[in-house]
């Protein structure tokens, strides 16, 4: 077989756009230069690789084993690549890494760090809910994700490596903000504000309510965590979020932190990969850098960490 990396490129810019005029575009070809190269990988191979019903592109069951082997040849190439720059005395590449949106404030001040161990080293980031980070766990688009609540139907390697404390919020004019002491019961009586489904602050919360027997008559769900802040803030209800989240709104006076005695709610940031996944150099100098920095992890901790504002 004479199946071409640029081939295998084009392949998979089809693959992850559904559209050979996207595809075209990501990779500065024209369409009839994307159809060509397609046409050709499914002469060499022997079968069709894509199907359109209805005006969408679907993947045939050859696809889906091309893209498998050919997402395997990538990296390959790239640990390849970073391998060498190792040798050279340098570690070089990017981490790919998938985090839970409760997490984007605190991970680019983790990656600093480490960057300043390894400054030829980027990151890709990407920030999704815990649900998408779930698909994409199972996909194997990410060299390592950062999530709070496992899911326990998937064979995974995890290091946890520091705590997520989940607090009640409300604006510093909210009648609550006057009272020494709080309990759930307490919070019942006003509108909760709430992630939308599939997050995993939302999911910790409900399992948390359930084991209280809490219950919130009057919940809205605001389907973005920078929305639902700023929802607080302007008096629409109160919230439960993870405490890293809301670290300058606690100290700019924006937002309180109710004195809940059942609260903080205590889940762990979790460094994450499928069992079995070869992981890059690069992946793999992030992952020992986790466990052998603590300290410095320590200090983030305490910057992000926020506390109960003084009434």
């Amino acid at each position: 077989m004479r199946i071409t990396l640029r081939q295998l490129q084009v392949f998979a810019a089809v693959c992850d756009n559904r559209s050979y005029s996207r595809a075209a575009e990501e990779m500065a070809l024209s369409q009839p230069a994307v159809s060509l190269q397609i046409r050709q990988l499914e002469s060499l191979i022997g079968q069709p690789l894509f199907d359109y019903i209805g005006k969408k592109l679907y993947l045939t069951s050859a696809a889906e084993t091309l893209k498998r082997a050919s997402a395997d040849i990538f990296q390959r190439l790239e640990n390849l690549d970073m391998q060498l720059s190792d040798l050279q005395g340098s570690l070089q590449g990017q981490l790919n890494l998938a985090v839970e949106s409760s997490a984007k404030y605190f991970v680019p001040h983790l990656f600093a760090a480490f960057k300043r161990q390894h400054p030829e080293v980027s990151l890709h980031l990407t920030v999704v809910n815990r649900a998408q980070l779930i698909k994409r766990l199972s996909d194997n688009r990410d060299d390592l994700v950062i999530m709070s609540l496992l899911p326990p139907d998937m064979a995974l390697e995890f290091l946890p490596f520091l705590n997520n404390p989940i607090v009640a919020l409300a604006p510093p004019e909210h009648p609550l903000c006057s009272a020494a002491q709080l309990t759930l019961k307490d919070l019942e009586a006003y509108p909760l504000l709430i992630r939308e489904a599939g997050s995993g602050t939302r999911k910790a919360c409900e399992e948390y309510f359930q084991q209280k027997r809490a219950h919130f008559a009057q919940t809205q769900e605001v389907a973005s965590l920078d929305a639902l802040k700023e929802c607080v803030i302007a008096g629409l209800g109160l919230a439960l979020l993870p405490r890293h989240a809301v670290s300058l709104e606690l100290a700019s006076g924006l937002l309180r932190e109710l004195p809940v005695e059942e609260l903080p709610l205590y889940r762990s940031w979790c460094l994450v990969h499928a069992r079995g996944k070869r992981l890059s150099p690069v992946a793999q100098a992030f992952q020992a850098f986790i466990r052998a920095e603590r300290a410095q992890i320590s200090v983030l901790a305490e910057r992000f960490g926020g506390s109960i504002t003084p009434r």
